[in-house]
């Protein structure tokens, strides 16, 4: 009698449905890891008869997926605001926002009281707040309240002046929105910047902090890796130092701020690829957000005439940072979000793609596109990274902002796929929900503009391999494909074949990171 010996490895998980993602959008039963890699996926008779596991998960029958990749979001932003922000978001008048700033305040011994996700399109007056109530509720305090989207803010008349801006203040790519010929407390864009920049940073402790606060959510969510849509030289520093004492296991793709000193310090290294971090793209804004009226529209907004929005920078400033990311190999990565801004890049992005090539410079959000203008995402292979909770968000007044015929080509999400046959989706967390489920949901079941959405093979390959590839990791990550680090994540349902309805309420089960089970 012959005795077959088996392989040892790590982990085998068998009795799944399994969803890899290859190239042929292939299922699977079972597979093998060993040092944190596929390296079978298979049958369950294949794998149990070949593969024997210090470990081995019996899945009962769940489904699984690749690591779920949120492509844009702001990682180390929403741990900050998680630990030190309180939190406004659904709150459905300036009262409430109020009310929760006054619970917050009683915990809160510092000058400054923050709070984030405010939305005046939740409110009956869906009308900008004053801060005259702000100094009769909190006299002793610097209170800044950032707008959901993160484009505008409302200040206390303190921080105002700590910033020296008044009626007869101008601010290149920002507004100080006006009452009465007053300051509201209202800033829109570089003028919301400005406040913001005097608030005290967090020492590294307290970014340590924030750091785990945003990975054990993202693990909850079944996110294995994010995209974080701008940081500077300390924070990455940082996330560098925690990930090899394997504090933060979170894989981190890591934008840069587009500032000369962080440029000039990781642009010399050229692209570096760690095992969780990746740096080879920068971060910049062409203009700002449609609910706050910033982004920049081609014509004016159908419920603010006169007003086209705002943008944040000069063309040469895009040249210049353009110029140098072309020469160090970098991704070029700019937020645009109305018609105005995305053909103002689109046509920056020409001057140094010159045509077909795989460089990948991004356009983050393309929310508003001319219909002239989708062409040019092909012609240069600029690809668009949307973020399809923004769609499902914004459209109870979406419409009041753009008018009946130009709202037809916002949120174009089939329109914007079929130009290179791929795209990035994610959260913009904590603009957004951080659940990656959202996203699939807002995809593929969205009730407006019905013939853009996204199936369900798109929307998955949208926050797996094309999220991947959307920083060049697609050899690495993104698919349950021998050889690539073993990220995965279980769930409770099956979100490919489930009612549109029941995708809401899916449960992550488990999340693994290279075999790891993390969550």
């Amino acid at each position: 009698m012959f005795s077959c010996s088996k392989t040892k490895v790590d982990l085998i998980v068998h009795n799944a449905n399994i969803y890899t993602v290859d190239n042929q959008f292939s299922k699977a039963q079972a597979f093998a890891v060993l040092d944190g890699k596929f390296v079978a996926v298979g049958t369950d008779k294949d794998i149990l008869r070949h593969y024997n596991a210090t470990y081995i998960l019996d899945a009962q029958g769940k489904s699984i997926y690749p690591g779920f990749i949120d492509g844009h979001c702001h990682f180390m932003g929403y741990g900050e605001w998680k630990a030190r922000y309180a939190d406004l978001n659904g709150c459905t008048s300036f009262n409430e926002v109020l009310e929760r700033l006054e619970k917050h305040d009683k915990n809160n011994t510092s000058e400054w009281l923050l709070g984030r996700g405010w939305d005046q399109n939740l409110w009956e007056v869906k009308e900008f707040p004053t801060n005259i109530e702000l100094h009769r509720r909190f006299p002793n305090k610097k209170v800044l309240l950032t707008r959901v989207d993160g484009h505008a803010v409302l200040v206390s008349d303190n921080v105002l002046k700590t910033i020296g801006l008044n009626a007869k203040s101008k601010v290149d790519g920002g507004e100080i929105v006006l009452k009465n010929r007053k300051p509201t407390g209202i800033l829109l864009d570089n003028a919301a910047d400005m406040a913001k920049a005097v608030i005290p940073p967090m020492d590294n402790n307290q970014k340590t902090n924030a750091l785990k606060i945003a990975q054990r959510d993202c693990f909850a969510v079944g996110l294995t890796g994010v995209t974080d849509a701008g940081l500077d030289i300390r924070s990455i520093a940082l996330i560098d130092s925690l990930q090899q004492q394997g504090v933060v296991k979170m894989k981190i793709n890591a934008m840069i701020n587009p500032d000369d000193e962080t440029m000039d310090y990781f642009m010399k290294f050229g692209v570096i690829e760690k095992d969780r971090l990746t740096i080879r793209s920068v971060k910049i804004y062409a203009d700002g957000a449609l609910g706050s009226r910033g982004a920049r529209l081609l014509e004016p907004y159908s419920d603010d005439d006169g007003n086209m929005g705002l943008m944040v920078e000069d063309e040469a400033f895009y040249d210049r940072v353009c110029e140098k990311a072309y020469k160090a190999g970098y991704q070029v990565c700019c937020h645009a979000i109305g018609d105005g801004g995305v053909r103002i890049i689109l046509n920056e992005y020409a001057k140094f793609l010159k045509g077909q090539n795989d460089l990948r410079w991004r356009i983050e959000h393309s929310q508003v596109v001319d219909p002239q203008d989708f062409a040019l995402y092909k012609e240069y292979n600029i690809i668009p990274s949307i973020q399809a909770t923004h769609c499902t968000s914004d459209m109870p007044w979406a419409e009041e902002r753009l008018g009946s015929e130009r709202v037809k080509n916002a949120y174009a999400y089939k329109t914007l796929l079929k130009q290179n046959g791929w795209l990035i989706n994610g959260t913009d967390f904590p603009i957004e929900h951080i659940s990656p489920l959202k996203t699939f949901y807002s995809s593929v079941a969205r009730e407006h503009l019905t013939d853009n959405k996204l199936n369900r093979e798109e929307a998955l390959k949208s926050m797996t391999i094309w999220a991947a590839k959307g920083y060049f990791a697609e050899s690495r990550k993104g698919s349950i494909e021998i050889g690539k680090e073993a990220d995965f994540v279980i769930l409770s349902d099956d979100i490919m074949t489930i009612s549109d309805e029941k995708i809401t309420e899916v449960k992550v089960v488990n999340t693994f990171i290279n075999g790891e089970m993390v969550y």
